[in-house]
């Protein structure tokens, strides 16, 4: 396993991770089981690895089978005339081709929905502007089950803008099939209200020289956890996966990956960054990357930073790095968590700025990287304000 902090992170006085070092998958990530049969998953307590950060209780019986349907979300899409837009029933056969459930409540949403969205960029497309996916949730007090699959054909080059709102508690699989030399780039908004619990599993399938961009962003709900897997069908593959979370008092945002990288001559990156204020907010970032021992010429690296703005806010970050060859181009990870830098600060008072506006020229610092990265206009308009409000909050 291969380790590193960067200066950057040093010269912030970050530490490595949130609790003494990164925690060793018990298993290989090569051996994860798979099923669309909820029964074959177990329960889970809570203590399992891939449980073990979630608040099982504030799940909404998602877990455990008591979580039955009882409304249905809504799916808005605009696209040009280009793009294919289709609600197919569950026995359509491009459906699965993202990947397989790899836990009970993405098992559970794959045998609960009754039909799927379908959105097709066709061959050589490129549409002009975004496309729209907005998911509105089923309401207060409501369960839903969906799923949602996106898919670039060969030498397409789209933008998706998938955007949750509303309330109620949902479960979802979303698959991004991206076919050999499309370029799919995704942005995904979970901005719910604040009674929303949203779990969801998006399943990514690159076929050869295909390029994939995606940057979740994630602001509301009550809990949301979000697990993103990568699968690459044939050389060449290049995926940067990109994340901007922010957490208030009482929130849980917990955003899970693995990237497995199975074929040679592919790239992978992983950029996430969040923030936290008041009590009892939590965010967990898991970062799994594994490198199959034919998956040789490899180029990966994780990096997941953490600020902490207030007293009683925590944050979980762990990444792990499985190897099984040594001949690969170059890997890495890093994870940090930290709270203001008083130097930083004290630099931006003493030349006349005022604690406040200080404290948010920090916070639009931290992000700018990733904001900076966010193509569409109104999309990284609509966040820059919505970060401005949360700091707000607390008279930041």
């Amino acid at each position: 396993m291969t380790s590193t902090t960067s200066t950057d992170d040093a010269q912030h006085g970050l530490s490595e991770h949130s609790h003494g070092g990164t925690v060793i998958p018990q298993s290989s990530r090569g051996q994860r089981f798979t099923s669309y049969d909820v029964d074959a998953f177990e329960v889970p307590g809570g203590r399992e690895e891939d449980w073990r950060f979630t608040p099982v209780k504030r799940l909404k019986g998602l877990h455990d089978g008591t979580a039955e349907a009882t409304g249905e979300i809504g799916v808005e899409v605009e696209a040009g005339s280009e793009v294919t837009v289709e609600t197919v029933g569950r026995d359509d056969e491009r459906i699965g081709k993202g990947g397989v459930p790899a836990d009970r409540i993405a098992a559970q949403a794959w045998s609960s929905f009754e039909q799927a969205t379908v959105v097709t960029v066709p061959k050589e497309v490129r549409p002009e502007g975004p496309v729209s996916i907005v998911v509105h949730g089923p309401g207060v007090g409501r369960t839903a089950y969906g799923h949602i699959q996106i898919r670039a054909e060969r030498f397409a080059d789209a933008v998706v803008v998938v955007d949750y709102r509303g309330s109620g508690v949902l479960g979802e699989n979303i698959e991004f099939v991206v076919d050999d030399s499309a370029r799919l780039s995704i942005v995904s908004v979970h901005d719910w209200a604040d009674d929303a619990t949203q779990v969801s599993s998006e399943h990514a399938y690159l076929g050869r020289d295909a390029v994939f961009r995606h940057l979740a962003v994630t602001l509301g709900g009550d809990l949301v956890r979000v697990n993103t897997t990568v699968t690459y069908g044939d050389k060449g593959g290049d995926a940067e996966l990109l994340g901007l979370y922010f957490a208030d008092e009482g929130q849980h945002l917990e955003h899970r990956m693995l990237v497995d990288h199975a074929e040679a001559n592919c790239r992978s990156n992983v950029l996430y960054k969040g923030a936290l204020q008041g009590d009892s907010a939590h965010t967990v970032w898991i970062g799994d990357v594994l490198i199959r021992a034919a998956a040789e010429a490899t180029e990966t690296f994780e990096l997941n930073r953490n600020l902490v703005l207030t007293e009683g806010a925590r944050a979980d970050s762990v990444p792990n790095l499985e190897i099984e060859t040594g001949e690969i181009e170059g890997a890495g990870h890093a994870s940090a968590i930290g709270r203001f830098d008083d130097e930083q600060l004290f630099y931006l008072q003493s030349r006349g700025i005022p604690e406040d506006q200080a404290r948010r020229l920090v916070v639009r610092g931290f992000f700018g990287e990733i904001l900076q990265k966010i193509t569409v206009p109104e999309v990284r308009e609509r966040l820059e304000a919505a970060i401005e409000a949360e700091l707000a909050v607390v008279g930041a």
